[in-house]
């Protein structure tokens, strides 16, 4: 998890990225099959999000993780497969290079205004 260095410092005392992976390792602790992490990277530092792609990435190597994340950069860094959901359905799966340009997920998540602005 990367808090070797920190093992005799209080979680308090952990910047947010670093509670962060504290959380994270107190699941894996327990050798889930399934790991669902819900916006990991949110309050992180640009470095903190750096180290978390490289943690989920080890993770993935054990076990299934499901990443719910709205950080493109993250997404983009992590190279996994995309499922983008609406309403409770599959939109649109695949590679974030290909979804970002999506007709469906453009109009659902940024609205045809946003494309005829030609943003």
């Amino acid at each position: 998890i990367g808090l070797v260095g920190r093992a005799d410092d209080r979680a308090g005392g952990l910047s947010h990225g670093e509670q962060q992976w504290l959380e994270i390792g107190m699941v894996v602790a327990s050798s889930p099959e399934v790991i669902l992490l819900d916006e990991p990277t949110a309050g992180m530092t640009h470095d903190e999000t750096i180290r978390t792609v490289e943690l989920v990435r080890s993770l993935a190597e054990t076990a299934t993780v499901v990443v719910v994340e709205h950080d493109m950069e993250f997404v983009q860094r992590l190279d996994a497969p995309v499922t983008v959901l609406h309403q409770g359905r599959i939109l649109a799966q695949g590679r974030l290079a290909d979804i970002r340009f999506d007709e469906r997920v453009l109009d659902v998540y940024l609205g045809k205004t946003f494309r005829a602005s030609g943003n």
